[in-house]
């Protein structure tokens, strides 16, 4: 590893977090094409602390507003009022999302990994976020205002399918949320909103391997894949809210079909 492609890592990592293209699909090549070998836990760790924090200093105010709402809903136990409800449908799904996760990853581990898979599940689910985003013209339409259960539970669940690597969990999360009607604008800020738990989850997990030592590694390297990965991440978060409403997700169902195959070839 050196500065080169800890500089890779973190634009990929802060790029394809986010967009619905799938980050796995995109950091499982990069060895290949740097030369090197897995940067190991420690350096993945501090890439996804980098897009963490990009999350939760984009939408601070809505992360302090749910959490406010939340705990006052809890409290009050009414989840009448519209933060209230997000709050509750973005805990509901998350719930669901590990369930679904700690039900799957011994089969993505076994039989999700491998380059036709990969390149398969970017073509599949790149036509399926096309087909939703196609069928739902209205984009205004569909507000996640009130508590909905089966609504947060099908986004929780779609979220656990990434995985497989090639899903994307913006693609699935998006994919579905426009299949229930939920508007461009509003799929996406729920998706981004919904990744910050399940990122920090996945630090919390991985972090007993990084305590563990026996790993060796440059913390200069860290900090500096890490302090891209955010800054990628900010901008990313910040155009894609903005492109998704003028061009929708069809540019994003292409890209996957290339990737898929470029995938193909440089693993198969």
């Amino acid at each position: 590893m050196d500065l080169i492609a800890a500089t890779f890592y973190g634009l990929i990592q802060g790029l394809t977090e986010f967009l619905p293209v799938s980050s796995s699909g995109h950091l499982a090549l990069l060895p290949h094409w740097l030369g090197i070998e897995d940067p190991g836990v420690v350096f993945d760790l501090s890439m996804h602390v980098g897009t963490a924090l990009s999350i939760a200093l984009y939408f601070r105010k809505d992360i302090v507003g749910l959490s406010k709402e939340l705990f006052s809903c809890v409290k009050e136990r009414s989840f009448n009022r519209q933060e209230g409800a997000r709050a509750f449908n973005m805990t509901f799904a998350t719930l669901i999302t590990v369930i679904g996760v700690l039900l799957l990853k011994d089969l993505a581990k076994d039989f999700g990994r491998s380059p036709t898979s990969i390149a398969f599940n970017l073509i599949v689910f790149g036509l399926f976020m096309l087909v939703s985003d196609k069928v739902m013209k209205d984009e205004e339409t569909g507000q996640m205002e009130r508590t909905q259960w089966i609504k947060a539970g099908a986004i929780g669940l779609f979220q656990a399918l990434a995985i497989f690597p090639g899903v994307s969990r913006s693609g699935a999360t998006l994919t579905i949320s426009r299949f229930l009607n939920l508007g461009r604008d509003e799929a996406s800020r729920f998706s981004f909103l919904l990744s910050l738990p399940l990122i920090v989850a996945g630090f919390i997990y991985k972090f007993p391997e990084f305590l563990k030592g026996g790993e060796s590694f440059d913390i200069g390297l860290c900090l500096i894949g890490m302090g891209i990965s955010f800054i990628t991440g900010l901008v990313t978060i910040h155009y894609f809210l903005k492109f998704i409403k003028k061009a929708g997700l069809l540019p994003f169902a292409l890209y996957r079909v290339v990737m898929a195959f470029v995938v193909w070839k440089s693993l198969a």
